[in-house]
This record gives C-alpha cells, sequence and structure tokens, in this order.
C-alpha cells in the first residue's frame, strides 16, 4: 500500500522538530565565541588560534563533508543523516569540555564542523518536501529563526554558565542536552517524499546525476550563482561579527561576562531574530508583484549594515555602541530566509540537498573560514606593529564591513537573472492533491 502523505498540521510539527535541531546546531557553534576570554587565559591562545577555532578550521572541515553528505541525503532517507549528523556533533561539543590545549580543542572543533555537515542540506531538502512552493519561504523563514535564536542561547545561557561552573563544564552540558534529541527525531520525524509537491514532469525526469552534472546545473543558473557568492561574503561580515563582537565589549569596554552574555544575546539574538523572519515575510510580499524582490531586499539590507557597522566599533561609549549594534545585527540576517527559497526552488528537487550543500560549502568556507580568522589574524597583527595592545579590535572589527558591500552588489545582480531564470508554474499540488495559486516558480537555462 502506498503510503499516506504527512498533514500540513504535522508538516508544521516536523517544522518544529527541525527548528529545535537547529538551535543546538546554532548553540553548539557560537558557545564558543562568548567563552574567548576564558579559553584565551585559561589554554593561553592568541587571536589568530582564536580565530581559527572559530573560523577556518571548522569551516574548512564543515566544507568539505558538506557535499558527500548531501549525496546520501539525495539518496537515502534524510532523516537517518540528520539524526546521525546531530549525534556526531553533539557528542564533540561535549568532548571539548575536556581540551587541554590549542590542539585538541582543534580536533573536538572539527568534530562538530564534520557533524554539522550534515544539518542544512538534509532539513532544507525536507522542508521543500513538506510544505509546497507558496508556503516554502515562511517555512524557510520560520526555521531560519533558529539561526539567531541559537545564537542568542549560545550568548545567553554559555557567558552565564561559563560564569557560574566554567567553560569545561559549560560545553559538557550543552553537548549532552542535544544529544537527548537524537531519539526523538528517530522516533517521530517522518520522512517526506521526495519532490511531492513539484510539477508531474520534473519528479518523472529525476535521475541520478553525476558530481560534474550536478555542477553544472547550478552553474547555468547565474541568479543562484550571484546569490550564493553574494551570502557567501555577508556571511563573512556576519561570522566576523558574531565571532568578536564578546572579546570586544569584554576587552575595550570591560563589560562583565554575564552582562555581555545577556546584552549580546538580546542584540544578536533578538536582532537575528527580527531581520530573518521579516527578510522572508517583506520579500515574499514584495515578490508576489515582481520575483526580483527575493533578491532586491537582502541587497538593501547589506547596504545598510556597512554604516552602522562602523560606528558600532568607532563610538567610545559602550552603550550607545551596542545600540548601534542592534541595525547590523538585524541587516544581516535578511537574505537567509528569501535566499533559501530561491535556492530550493530553483533546484530540481533530486538536487535539493546537493544546492543546499553548495551553498553551504561556499558560504561555510568564504563566511565563517574567513570571517572570524581574517579578523583575529588583522588584531594580531596591528597589536604586534603598532603596539595597540587591545585596541587591535576596534581597528581589525571594520573590515568586516567591505565584504557586505561586496555582497549588496552581488544581490541586485541577482535579482536581474532571477526575472528571467523563473517561470510561473502551470500547476501545484497541496498536500490534499488540489490545486493551489502558484506562488511560486520553476527555473529555465540561462542563456
Amino acid at each position: 500500500m502506498p503510503r499516506s502523505e504527512p498533514s500540513l498540521r504535522y508538516s508544521w510539527f516536523a517544522l518544529g522538530l527541525l527548528f529545535v535541531v537547529a538551535l543546538f546546531n546554532y548553540v553548539d557553534r557560537t558557545i564558543l565565541s562568548i567563552m574567548q576570554v576564558a579559553l584565551k587565559t585559561d589554554l593561553h591562545l592568541s587571536d589568530t588560534q582564536l580565530g581559527t577555532l572559530t573560523g577556518l578550521s571548522f569551516a574548512l572541515f564543515y566544507t568539505t563533508f558538506a557535499l558527500p553528505v548531501a549525496r546520501l541525503a539525495d539518496r537515502f532517507a534524510r532523516k537517518y543523516v540528520l539524526t546521525a549528523a546531530l549525534a556526531v556533533w553533539t557528542l564533540m561539543t561535549a568532548a571539548s569540555g575536556y581540551a587541554t590545549g590549542y590542539f585538541s580543542l582543534l580536533v573536538c572543533r572539527i568534530g562538530v564542523g564534520v557533524g554539522e555537515a550534515g544539518c542544512v542540506p538534509s532539513t532544507h531538502s525536507m522542508i521543500s518536501d513538506f510544505f509546497p512552493r507558496h508556503r516554502r519561504a515562511l517555512a524557510m523563514a520560520v526555521w531560519g529563526l533558529a539561526l539567531p535564536l541559537g545564537g542568542m542561547l549560545g550568548f545567553a545561557f554559555g557567558g552565564r554558565l561559563t560564569a557560574a561552573i566554567g567553560w569545561r563544564h559549560t560545553f559538557l552540558a550543552v553537548g549532552l542536552a542535544g544529544l537527548a534529541m537524537v531519539p526523538v527525531i528517530l522516533l517521530f520525524l517522518r520522512e517526506p517524499t521526495r519532490g511531492r509537491f513539484d510539477a508531474a514532469d520534473a519528479g518523472s525526469t529525476a535521475r541520478r546525476r553525476t558530481l560534474g552534472e550536478s555542477l553544472k546545473v547550478l552553474w547555468n543558473l547565474r541568479a543562484y550563482r550571484y546569490l550564493v557568492i553574494g551570502e557567501a561574503l555577508q556571511s563573512w561580515t556576519q561570522a566576523g561579527m558574531m565571532s568578536w563582537n564578546a572579546p570586544f565589549y569584554s576587552r575595550l569596554h570591560h563589560v562583565p561576562l554575564a552582562d555581555l552574555a545577556t546584552s549580546l544575546a538580546l542584540i544578536t539574538g533578538g536582532g537575528g531574530a527580527v531581520g530573518t523572519f521579516l527578510g522572508g515575510a517583506i520579500a515574499e510580499r514584495m515578490a508576489r508583484r515582481d520575483v526580483s524582490w527575493f533578491m532586491r531586499v537582502p541587497a538593501i539590507a547589506a547596504f545598510l549594515t556597512v554604516p552602522f557597522a562602523l560606528a558600532q566599533y568607532f563610538v567610545g561609549d559602550a552603550r550607545l555602541s551596542l545600540f548601534c549594534a542592534i541595525v547590523p545585527a538585524v541587516m544581516v540576517n535578511v537574505y537567509m530566509a528569501p535566499g533559501n527559497a530561491v535556492s530550493q526552488t530553483l533546484a530540481p528537487p533530486d538536487m535539493r540537498a546537493f544546492t543546499s550543500a553548495v551553498f553551504v560549502l561556499v558560504v561555510s568556507l568564504v563566511g565563517m573560514g574567513c570571517g572570524p580568522t581574517v579578523v583575529g589574524l588583522l588584531s594580531d597583527v596591528f597589536a604586534d606593529r603598532f603596539g595597540l595592545g587591545d585596541a587591535s579590535l576596534r581597528y581589525a572589527l571594520p573590515t568586516v564591513v567591505i565584504p557586505a558591500i561586496a555582497a549588496s552588489v552581488l544581490f541586485w545582480r541577482a535579482s536581474v537573472h532571477l526575472k528571467h531564470e523563473m517561470a510561473p508554474l502551470h500547476a501545484d499540488v497541496s498536500e490534499a492533491g488540489e490545486p493551489v495559486e502558484p506562488a511560486a516558480v520553476l527555473p529555465v537555462r540561462s542563456r
């Protein structure tokens, strides 16, 4: 007997489960940022080493495993790929509490990166099969809230737990809490039929492409090309700020760790949640008249990041600086929901996890890899060559606005090509099997 498809009510329940998994993903990823002062003291780390721990070392292995894990997710049950990934990264987070120096902590962070490589591709692919196209941007926006909220929890609880019980016990507690989600996902998450909301002819022509063929399909979509590079550069800005804001306020403004944890949690998490949700909601509303707005909205937001980020790092008062930080926290997250929705809509149904993995590879390698690492490296260079001491961060951090300017231009270029690479669907099928309004679109080949 053919299995019954998940109802819309269950689809929202499944989205909730995926949301919680993503929360742990970003909590485990961001708690290291709030711990940097304690880690620098206890393990005698340089800013360059801290930068590689939060950036390049994590990103290299995260991206290396993203494509092969995504290929598995495009061929096998995605819930099992996601569950295995969750088990790996939470165990390695817990193991971080036993680190004795830079290299042992580096190995643990590499393990976290390897595990987290399986989260986004599997999740994006499942969301696309739980929700029809006209609900996909909203679903992606809701799921995307886990990113800033996970950052909020990472800063808030990570900072307070570190102040109360130390960084070692904090790593252990957070890792084991995430590990408890493994049986929950195995028991309650159902695997949706792949491509069930896509046109019948799209599903019937699905076949196993080679790696080269898959990359060629994506390369031929110029909107996707500009989108991914733009997201990578915006992620550079985002990751650089998120990784180094805590040391900046601790060293230059001497804000106590517990107070800093609360402030950054509200700014990073609250601002990020607002940016993620409004980015999806505004872009979806504007795109009803012109699909180009899916990319114009992120372009405008990326440009608005620049003046407020510069003000944040150069004003002398801590409160005024934190106030200025609110706008960049909102704007650097606007691209997420519309960007994810566009990339998943452009992708053929049998390539969605792979498409997401390419996004993860480029964005993580450029964004997470370069953002924190370059800031840490520049901070050490400025401190050594110009004798700036802790003030070196004041001059290293503003460099993160340069990628945001380039991202704004690339998002706008993507908006131009998007209009020509998306064509209206003749029909879309709801979970009840009835036609619904085609508010989303299918790609056509770029010329």
